[in-house]
Protein backbone atom coordinates (compact mmCIF):
# COMPACT_ATOMS: atom_id res chain seq x y z
CA UNK A 1 0.00 0.00 0.00
CA UNK A 2 0.92 3.49 -0.84
CA UNK A 3 2.41 5.18 2.44
CA UNK A 4 -0.67 7.05 3.72
CA UNK A 5 1.46 9.89 4.75
CA UNK A 6 3.01 9.91 1.43
CA UNK A 7 -0.82 10.09 0.11
CA UNK A 8 -1.92 13.04 2.23
CA UNK A 9 1.24 14.84 1.37
CA UNK A 10 0.85 14.68 -2.68
CA UNK A 11 -2.60 15.49 -1.95
CA UNK A 12 -2.47 18.43 0.08
CA UNK A 13 0.42 19.82 -2.83
CA UNK A 14 -1.63 19.17 -5.43
CA UNK A 15 -5.02 20.40 -4.23
CA UNK A 16 -4.91 23.98 -2.54
CA UNK A 17 -8.23 24.08 -1.47
CA UNK A 18 -7.82 21.34 1.55
CA UNK A 19 -5.94 23.10 4.52
CA UNK A 20 -5.53 19.67 6.55
CA UNK A 21 -6.88 15.97 6.10
CA UNK A 22 -7.08 13.32 8.43
CA UNK A 23 -7.26 9.29 7.15
CA UNK A 24 -8.94 6.49 9.08
CA UNK A 25 -10.14 3.01 8.93
CA UNK A 26 -14.27 2.61 9.59
CA UNK A 27 -13.60 2.13 13.46
CA UNK A 28 -11.89 5.48 13.78
CA UNK A 29 -8.47 4.54 14.12
CA UNK A 30 -6.04 7.08 12.55
CA UNK A 31 -4.04 6.17 9.66
CA UNK A 32 -2.39 9.31 9.08
CA UNK A 33 -3.08 12.93 9.36
CA UNK A 34 -2.06 16.26 8.39
CA UNK A 35 -2.72 17.68 12.11
CA UNK A 36 -1.91 16.73 15.25
CA UNK A 37 -2.84 13.15 16.25
CA UNK A 38 -5.66 14.56 19.33
CA UNK A 39 -7.40 16.98 17.03
CA UNK A 40 -6.74 14.02 14.46
CA UNK A 41 -8.40 11.26 16.85
CA UNK A 42 -11.57 13.58 17.59
CA UNK A 43 -11.70 14.69 13.57
CA UNK A 44 -12.40 11.17 12.70
CA UNK A 45 -15.06 10.48 15.49
CA UNK A 46 -16.56 13.55 14.32
CA UNK A 47 -16.47 13.01 10.77
CA UNK A 48 -17.73 8.87 11.36
CA UNK A 49 -20.40 10.52 13.62
CA UNK A 50 -21.87 12.61 10.85
CA UNK A 51 -21.49 10.47 8.36
CA UNK A 52 -23.61 7.86 10.15
CA UNK A 53 -25.98 10.22 11.47
CA UNK A 54 -26.52 11.59 7.92
CA UNK A 55 -27.16 8.33 6.36
CA UNK A 56 -29.97 7.69 8.66
CA UNK A 57 -31.58 10.79 7.57
CA UNK A 58 -31.07 10.13 4.22
CA UNK A 59 -32.30 6.36 4.78
CA UNK A 60 -28.66 4.54 3.19
CA UNK A 61 -25.15 4.30 3.77
CA UNK A 62 -23.30 7.90 2.43
CA UNK A 63 -20.36 7.56 0.80
CA UNK A 64 -19.67 11.39 0.39
CA UNK A 65 -20.67 14.82 2.55
CA UNK A 66 -19.91 18.02 2.39
CA UNK A 67 -21.19 20.02 5.71
CA UNK A 68 -20.35 23.72 4.69
CA UNK A 69 -20.41 26.90 7.01
CA UNK A 70 -19.07 30.61 6.19
CA UNK A 71 -15.67 29.95 7.36
CA UNK A 72 -15.16 26.87 5.55
CA UNK A 73 -16.11 23.41 4.44
CA UNK A 74 -15.69 19.61 5.84
CA UNK A 75 -15.80 17.20 3.38
CA UNK A 76 -15.82 13.25 3.88
CA UNK A 77 -15.29 10.35 1.55
CA UNK A 78 -15.72 6.87 2.75
CA UNK A 79 -14.60 3.94 0.44
CA UNK A 80 -15.22 0.35 1.92
CA UNK A 81 -13.73 0.84 5.34
CA UNK A 82 -11.50 3.38 4.74
CA UNK A 83 -12.29 7.05 4.95
CA UNK A 84 -10.91 10.57 4.79
CA UNK A 85 -11.74 14.10 6.15
CA UNK A 86 -10.72 17.11 5.17
CA UNK A 87 -11.25 21.12 5.75
CA UNK A 88 -11.05 23.41 3.01
CA UNK A 89 -11.34 27.78 3.38
CA UNK A 90 -14.87 29.11 2.34
CA UNK A 91 -16.44 28.03 -1.54
CA UNK A 92 -14.36 25.93 -2.29
CA UNK A 93 -14.75 23.78 -5.85
CA UNK A 94 -17.12 20.84 -3.87
CA UNK A 95 -16.24 18.33 -7.46
CA UNK A 96 -12.53 18.99 -7.61
CA UNK A 97 -12.36 18.31 -3.91
CA UNK A 98 -14.36 15.11 -3.87
CA UNK A 99 -12.22 14.02 -6.95
CA UNK A 100 -9.18 14.74 -4.63
CA UNK A 101 -10.08 12.92 -1.89
CA UNK A 102 -10.98 10.03 -3.87
CA UNK A 103 -8.12 9.58 -5.48
CA UNK A 104 -5.85 10.28 -2.12
CA UNK A 105 -8.14 7.35 -0.54
CA UNK A 106 -7.46 4.84 -3.58
CA UNK A 107 -3.82 5.70 -3.41
CA UNK A 108 -3.53 4.50 0.05
CA UNK A 109 -4.91 1.17 -0.58
CA UNK A 110 -3.16 0.19 -3.70
CA UNK A 111 0.08 -2.06 -3.28
CA UNK A 112 3.29 -0.28 -3.14
CA UNK A 113 5.07 -0.50 -6.48
CA UNK A 114 7.95 -2.91 -5.47
CA UNK A 115 11.64 -1.20 -5.88
CA UNK A 116 12.49 -3.45 -9.38
CA UNK A 117 15.59 -5.52 -8.51
CA UNK A 118 18.91 -4.20 -9.93
CA UNK A 119 20.12 -6.40 -12.31
CA UNK A 120 22.90 -8.09 -11.90
CA UNK A 121 25.81 -6.40 -14.22
CA UNK A 122 26.79 -8.38 -17.25
CA UNK A 123 30.07 -10.08 -16.79
CA UNK A 124 32.93 -8.17 -18.61
CA UNK A 125 33.80 -10.41 -21.40
CA UNK A 126 36.70 -11.70 -20.90
CA UNK A 127 39.61 -10.45 -23.31
CA UNK A 128 40.82 -12.99 -25.90
CA UNK A 129 44.26 -14.27 -24.80
CA UNK A 130 46.51 -13.03 -28.07
CA UNK A 131 48.20 -15.71 -29.59
CA UNK A 132 51.59 -15.93 -28.84
CA UNK A 133 53.84 -14.45 -31.93
CA UNK A 134 55.61 -18.11 -33.37
CA UNK A 135 59.22 -16.83 -33.26
CA UNK A 136 60.39 -16.33 -36.68
CA UNK A 137 62.43 -18.89 -38.78
CA UNK A 138 66.19 -17.43 -39.04
CA UNK A 139 67.48 -16.67 -42.87
CA UNK A 140 70.53 -18.81 -43.02
CA UNK A 141 73.50 -17.56 -44.57
CA UNK A 142 74.30 -20.86 -46.82
CA UNK A 143 71.28 -19.80 -49.18
CA UNK A 144 72.88 -16.51 -50.05
CA UNK A 145 75.03 -16.71 -52.69
CA UNK A 146 78.55 -14.27 -53.28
Amino acid sequence: MTEPSAALAELTEISSQIESAVLFDDKGKVVAATIPDERAAQVAASATALLDQAGQIGGGELTQLEAATGDGSLFVVKDGQRLIAASTSAEPTAGLVFYDLKKCLQASAKPAAKPKPKAAPKPKPKAAAKPKPKPRASRSKSNESS
